[in-house]
């Protein structure tokens, strides 16, 4: 079945790459009109050749400046959408970094950085989305729902990982958050749910497959044996976003290619 995001408006967080690309690419293919959020000048043409692929499929589109974790920053860019656009329907928290270190040489400056994309820009963001669907009310010529938040979290929101501690700390703050929001929201016809994805082929982890021997590591920890790509995410997103699923929220789903049955175990461990 075709699911359709005809006449809803879309917020996707680091969409000029990666996972991001994705997921604004299927949701556009679906329908929805999307902002391509980018975060820094140097983003701006991988942006606009995100935004062209969209509008050459015949998608609709702008792209947007903002660094998620600035809260002025993010307060224009909703404020801004709604202007141009007249509401947004559909926000996905992705926009995310790595600063990897081994703990004990983790400086604040590497904490800080993570946990203020990753986590509060998700904060920030998903506060914005909120007001904004409060504000407009379910209309259900959109949607039967008053708006539908999805957060890019990953298998690390319950999978430890050494010298990643930051992120992984971001990943499993953002499963609360998440389930907190759907919890406080519900009532309101909100609905919040989580992506967690495994190993994706995207920029962020070059170096876990743009070589034989590491994507054959990398695959020793997926079942499925393959690395999984954007349109896997973007694939769900559409999902999450429609009202085919209107009876999820508060969930964390993962699309990992059986990494969280911990493969290593299949043989005892």
């Amino acid at each position: 079945m075709e699911i359709s995001l005809k006449n809803q408006v879309a917020i996707v967080t680091g969409a000029s790459s990666g996972i991001g690309a994705g997921v604004a690419k299927s949701l556009a293919s679906s329908g929805a009109t999307v902002v391509v959020n980018y975060s820094s000048d140097k983003s701006l043409d991988k942006a606009n050749s995100i935004l062209k692929e969209i509008t050459d499929a015949g998608g609709n589109g702008i792209v947007y400046l903002c660094d998620v974790s600035q809260e002025n920053q993010v307060i224009s860019m909703f404020q801004d959408v709604v202007s141009q656009l007249g509401t947004v329907d559909i926000l996905v928290n992705n926009a995310g970094i790595q600063k990897d270190a081994k703990f004990t040489e983790m400086t604040l400056d590497q904490w800080n950085a993570v946990i203020g994309i990753n986590l509060t820009g998700q904060f920030l963001c998903a506060r914005e989305a909120i007001k904004e669907f409060l504000r407009r009310g379910i209309d259900t010529k959109r949607s039967v729902a008053c708006g539908k938040i999805i957060h890019i979290s990953s298998v690390h929101e319950i999978i430890p990982w050494a010298g990643h501690a930051n992120y992984a700390s971001s990943k499993g703050a953002i499963k609360m958050m998440m389930q907190t929001l759907a919890q406080e929201y519900g009532a309101d016809k909100i609905r919040v749910n989580s992506i967690c994805p495994g190993a994706i082929q995207t920029p962020i982890n070059t170096n876990a497959w743009n070589t034989p021997e590491a994507l054959n590591d990398l695959l020793t920890l997926i079942p499925y044996n393959r690395i999984g790509q954007p349109q896997d995410i973007g694939n769900l997103a559409v999902f999450l976003a429609s009202d085919m699923s209107d009876y999820i929220t508060g969930a964390s789903i993962f699309v990992d290619g059986g990494m969280t049955t911990f493969e290593s175990f299949s043989t005892g461990g």
